[in-house]
C-alpha cells in the first residue's frame, strides 16, 4: 500500500452519494460550485501527507513496508504522543487550522476506542470485534471519516422517545441476525459531504426509556438510504479568492444526515441498545479526549494564524509601534500562547491508558473551558486593531479591472507599508477571518466546538483532582482550633 494521495482521496468520492444542496441533487461534489473547492483543500493535505519528504513526519509504519496518516498511531509512550501530534500540527498548518473535522479528527475518535477496545469486551465480544476489525480497516486505508453525534428534537424538554414523530431522531426500527435498520436524523455533519464513511454515534446523556437511540456505528456515506442536506454555502457565493481567500478553500460544510431505513451490518456496529455502553464509549476509553486533544492541536494553528493577521492589520494601518496597539496583540498572543502551553501540558503531564500514552483528561478539559470563553475575545480584539479599514474596501476585486476606478482605489487605499492592492488584500483576509459569514459560523462552532459552556465545564468538574485541592483544606483547618493562640500583638 502506498500513502494516500490527495488523488486517491479524490478518485475515492466518485460514487453514488446522495447529497442535495438547494433542493437539487450534487451529482459530484468534486466539481459542485458549493463543494470543489474545500474538497481539493482536503486533497492538498492528503499530497502533503505523501510528499517523500513528509513521510516520516506524517505517517508510521503500520508493517509490511506499509504506512499511513499518525492521526491512526495508538501512542506508547510520551514521546510517541508528541510525534503524532506534531503530524496534526503540520497537516492543520496546510490550511491554517480553518478545517475543523479534518480527517485526523475523527481518525483519532476511532484510535481512541480502538485503544479502549477492552471496555467494549465488556458489552459484548461481538462489538469489541467491530472496533477492533473497523479500526485497522480505516487505518490501512486512511479513510477520511466524519461524524454525527447529535438527535434534532422538536420539543427539547421531553426525550427523544417522547418526541411527537419518533422518526426525527435517528433510532433502531428493526434487528436481525445480519444486522440492525436505522431510521431517522443525526446532525452536526461537519464535513460529511466530502468524507468517505460517516460515524454515527450518541454522546449526549440517555436515559433507560432511550435504548432505540444508543447505538453507534460507521457506515459509507454512498450507503443506500444515506440522504445529506447541506447548509447554505459560503463557498458557492464567495465569487473570488481575492476578495473571500479563506470562505472560497475551507468552507468545510454541514449537513443534515438522514437514514431512510438503512441496514447497518453488525460487523459495522459498535453499540447497540445499550445506554451505559453509549457513554462509556466515549468516557472510560480514550476516545473523548483523544478527538478534543486534536481539536485543541488544530485550534492552537488557528490562532497563530489569527495572530499573525493581527499584527499585519497594525503594519498595514501603521499603528504598530503605538503602545496601547501594542499592548493589544500582546493579549492575542497571549492567548495563542496559552493554548500552545495547554497542549504540552497535556503532554507532559499524560497519562498511561493500559500500553498506550494518552493526553492529560484534567487540562484537556480546562482547555476546553477557557477556549470556548477565550475565542470570541481573540476576535473581537482582532476587530478592534482593524476598525473601519475592513469595511471600507473596493466593492470587489472586478473594482481593479476598470482603469478609473483603480484609480481611486490606489488613491484611497494605499498605507506607508503597502500598495492600494496589498492593503485591500490583507483587509479582505482579515474579514474573512473575523467579520464575513464564514467567520462568523467560526465563531458559532468554536464557541460550542465542545457543546455548551455546562457540558465543557462538566467535564471539567468531572475530572478535576476534587481530594487533592480539599485535603489541602482540611490540613490547614486541622491545624488549629478555638485554643490556637495568637501570634499577633494584643490591641490595648
Amino acid at each position: 500500500m502506498t500513502v494516500r494521495s490527495g488523488n486517491d482521496y479524490l478518485a475515492a468520492l466518485g460514487d453514488d452519494r446522495s447529497i442535495y444542496f438547494e433542493g437539487q441533487p450534487v451529482k459530484d461534489v468534486r466539481t459542485h460550485l458549493a463543494f470543489a473547492n474545500a474538497t481539493a483543500s482536503f486533497a492538498k493535505m492528503y499530497d502533503f501527507q505523501s510528499k517523500p519528504e513528509n513521510l516520516e513526519l506524517m505517517t508510521f509504519d503500520i508493517g509490511g513496508g506499509r504506512r499511513t496518516n499518525r492521526a491512526w498511531q495508538m501512542p506508547r509512550s510520551q514521546e510517541e504522543l508528541v510525534k503524532r501530534r506534531r503530524a496534526l500540527e503540520a497537516w492543520s498548518n496546510v490550511n491554517f487550522g480553518m478545517l475543523g473535522r479534518s480527517p485526523d479528527h475523527v481518525a483519532s475518535t476511532i484510535t481512541g476506542m480502538a485503544m479502549g477496545v477492552d471496555v467494549f469486551e465488556r458489552f459484548g465480544a461481538r462489538h469489541a470485534k467491530a472496533v477492533r476489525d473497523y479500526y485497522h480497516y480505516a487505518r490501512e486505508r486512511d479513510l477520511f471519516i466524519s461524524y454525527v453525534l447529535q438527535s434534532p428534537t422538536i420539543d427539547r424538554a421531553k426525550r427523544a422517545d417522547q418526541q411527537s414523530t419518533l422518526d426525527i431522531a435517528a433510532t433502531i426500527v428493526d434487528e436481525d441476525s445480519t444486522g440492525i435498520t436505522v431510521r431517522g436524523a443525526k446532525t452536526l455533519g461537519t464535513s460529511a459531504v466530502m468524507s468517505d464513511e460517516i460515524f454515527v454515534g450518541a454522546i449526549a446523556p440517555l436515559s433507560k426509556e432511550e435504548a432505540n437511540f444508543a447505538l453507534s456505528f460507521v457506515i459509507p456515506l454512498a450507503a443506500k438510504g444515506v440522504q445529506l442536506l447541506s447548509r447554505k454555502s459560503y463557498e458557492a457565493e464567495a465569487r473570488c479568492e481575492f476578495d473571500y481567500p479563506l470562505s472560497a478553500r475551507y468552507d468545510e460544510n454541514d449537513a443534515v444526515v438522514y437514514f431512510h431505513d438503512v441496514k447497518i451490518p453488525w460487523e459495522r456496529v459498535f453499540v447497540c441498545r445499550d445506554v451505559a455502553a453509549a457513554r462509556a464509549q466515549w468516557h472510560e476509553t480514550p476516545t473523548h479526549v483523544f478527538q478534543n486533544y486534536q481539536s485543541q492541536v488544530r485550534l492552537m494553528v488557528k490562532l497563530r494564524f489569527l495572530t499573525g493577521i493581527a499584527r499585519r492589520i497594525t503594519e498595514t494601518n501603521g499603528t504598530f509601534d503605538l503602545p496601547p496597539v501594542k499592548s493589544k496583540l500582546g493579549y492575542i498572543s497571549a492567548h495563542a500562547t496559552m493554548v500552545e502551553a495547554l497542549v504540552n501540558g497535556m503532554e507532559a503531564a499524560g497519562r498511561y491508558h493500559g500500553e498506550y500514552f494518552i493526553p492529560n483528561r484534567e487540562q484537556l478539559y480546562a482547555a476546553q473551558v477557557l477556549t470556548q470563553e477565550m475565542y470570541p475575545k481573540v476576535i473581537s480584539a482582532i476587530r478592534e486593531l482593524a476598525g473601519g479599514a475592513v469595511i471600507m474596501l473596493p466593492s470587489s476585486v472586478e473594482d481593479f479591472a476598470t482603469p478609473e476606478l483603480k484609480k481611486i482605489i490606489e488613491a484611497t487605499q494605499g498605507s506607508t507599508t503597502r500598495s492600494a492592492e496589498e492593503r485591500v488584500k490583507i483587509f479582505r483576509l482579515a474579514w474573512d477571518a473575523t467579520g464575513s459569514e464564514f467567520a462568523s459560523r467560526h465563531l458559532q462552532y468554536e464557541m460550542f466546538y465542545g457543546g455548551g459552556a455546562h457540558v465543557t465545564t462538566g467535564h471539567a468538574f468531572r475530572t478535576f483532582d476534587w481530594n487533592r485541592a480539599v485535603e489541602m483544606v482540611d490540613r490547614l483547618e486541622g491545624s488549629y482550633d478555638l485554643t490556637a493562640k495568637s501570634t499577633l500583638p494584643l490591641a490595648s
